[in-house]
């Protein structure tokens, strides 16, 4: 028996996923589900209306405050390779209770993000095709991106690999290449622009300061989807040392690029002020085309959907896992059949429904303010996921009853980052909402996540999942784990 199957025995369950994957790989669904490009137009145009040019400095503090995160991630993942960290990780560190409103909130931000990336994804395929886009064929089109993304899931975790590792290959070259000639060969203006608003401070009350802490949420959106990696723990080998690897080089390998991208396509754009009045809602677009030319319209679309692909890809895993590892629990609702595994070792139960709700998701993108809440909402719920981790490995620490006590001053200033940045996120601005929205839109994050928790809350007391959960090594007086392996993964999180 391998040291990686001995070790999920261990913690409580059978190997029942392939566990086949290679650090490359898992770095691969990482860097997939983060997306330098998909993370780039998720905010270069809100982030340019709300704070002008100077919106890219917010850019690197985003970066520093997951970086505390990724310290914590990283000795969890270590401590416990585990599918559906979020859940697993906080189970052992604060008892079933707390881990299951931990998961119960990630699979609800996961399941809407794969609605908005397909949401997001589909103009650009409309666009190779020359197709006009409208609210129906966006949702259309959307759909369509759902069903081939779980097609590629589907099939094995190993085509699943392929398909993202030659989605993220084009993108990588591309990032680069369009990057470095928009920085240094079609720059329109000088470094300067940087340092300049551009009269975007007036949406937010004539204050710069609320200005960049709108741009810092937006800044926030970037830096997530390093679950990925921690989702395919147990179909990577080695996964107590791999995984933890993979989260870093994912997350800083794309934080290189996305700023990169960001300062190009800011000193390309011809008019930057027209970003800020609202006229050009796809700045990184024009960039590319004042600079390479009208023909490159339709190659930079193709490139722009395959990177959509790789994250829907590599997101809907995530997702699929994450409802996996809490129905094999018994944790949700129909769990039976959510924790069924296939022939070729695939959660193909979580991936059924993890397809239908994207699906479903996608027919409120015929409101296009209803999808922005979603976005909001999901980013939101996102980094209160985050928190709750951080928290929970915190208060363990402090009382003693988890090993890796050195890293407690960081775990501390990770827990006040998220807390910050899930606040500012969820908080209510009008300047981060489409002219004349409604109130609900601008209420999204924190009326979402009250809904989400009070129904988790419900659900808990009612039916009680925490009690149905299978305990395996989970019970929070043994967190260090037993025998052998669990005592060799304990003084690795010591390391």
């Amino acid at each position: 028996m391998s040291t990686d199957v001995a070790l999920l025995n261990e913690l409580g369950y059978e190997q029942e996923l392939e566990r086949s994957l290679p650090i490359s790989s898992n770095v691969a669904l990482g860097f997939a589900g983060i997306s330098p490009v998909v993370g780039l137009y998720a905010v270069v145009f809100v982030g340019t209306v709300v704070a002008g040019a100077a919106w890219v400095w917010v850019l690197p503090i985003a970066l520093a405050g997951q970086c505390l995160l990724l310290t914590v991630y990283s000795e969890l993942a270590s401590q416990w390779p585990l599918t559906g960290g979020a859940y697993q990780w906080t189970r052992r560190l604060m008892g079933e209770g707390y881990g299951w409103i931990t998961g119960w909130v990630a699979i609800w931000a996961y399941l809407v993000a794969n609605t908005t990336i397909a949401y997001l994804g589909a103009p650009w395929a409309l666009a190779v095709f020359g197709i006009e886009p409208t609210a129906n064929r966006i949702v259309v089109t959307g759909m369509v991106l759902v069903v081939i993304c779980a097609i590629a899931g589907a099939l094995g975790v190993q085509v699943l690999a392929r398909a993202v590792k030659a989605g993220i290959a084009a993108e990588v070259v591309a990032s680069v290449g369009i990057g470095l000639a928009l920085l240094l060969v079609f720059r329109e203006n000088g470094p300067s622009l940087l340092t300049h608003t551009l009269g975007a401070e007036a949406l937010s009350g004539g204050s710069t300061g609320a200005a960049l802490l709108a741009a810092l949420a937006v800044g926030g959106w970037v830096f997530i989807g390093f679950d990925c990696c921690v989702a395919a723990s147990e179909e990577t080998q080695d996964a107590a040392r791999h995984v933890p690897r993979a989260i870093w080089i994912a997350l800083l390998s794309v934080a290189a690029l996305v700023m990169l991208n960001a300062v190009a396509a800011t000193l390309a754009h011809p008019d930057p002020a027209s970003v800020v009045a609202g006229e050009d809602p796809d700045p990184v677009a024009t960039a590319v085309a004042s600079g390479f030319g009208s023909w490159s319209e339709k190659p930079f679309a193709a490139i722009v959907l395959v990177a959509f692909l790789a994250c829907g890809m590599a997101a809907q895993a995530l997702t699929a896992r994450t409802v996996f590892s809490l129905s094999r629990d018994g944790a949700l609702p129909a769990s039976r059949s959510l924790r069924v595994v296939d022939r070729r070792r695939v959660p193909i139960g979580a991936v059924v429904l993890t397809t239908v709700v994207a699906c479903l998701g996608l027919l409120l993108g015929l409101n296009s303010a209803a999808v922005g809440s979603l976005i909001t909402f999901g980013t939101a719920a996102i980094y209160l996921t985050f928190f709750l981790i951080a928290l929970a490995a915190l208060i363990a620490r402090v009382s003693g009853r988890w090993v890796g006590r050195r890293a407690a001053t960081l775990n501390a200033l990770a827990v006040a980052w998220l807390a910050f940045e899930t606040v500012n996120i969820a908080w209510p601005r009008r300047s981060l909402a489409p002219p004349g929205a409604p109130d609900y839109q601008v209420w999204a994050a924190p009326l979402f996540i009250g809904a989400v928790c009070v129904s988790g809350l419900i659900y808990l007391v009612v039916a009680r999942p925490d009690r149905r959960a299978a305990l395996g090594d989970a019970d929070p007086a043994n967190l260090g784990g037993t025998g052998a392996a669990g005592h060799e993964v304990g003084e690795q999180a010591q390391r």
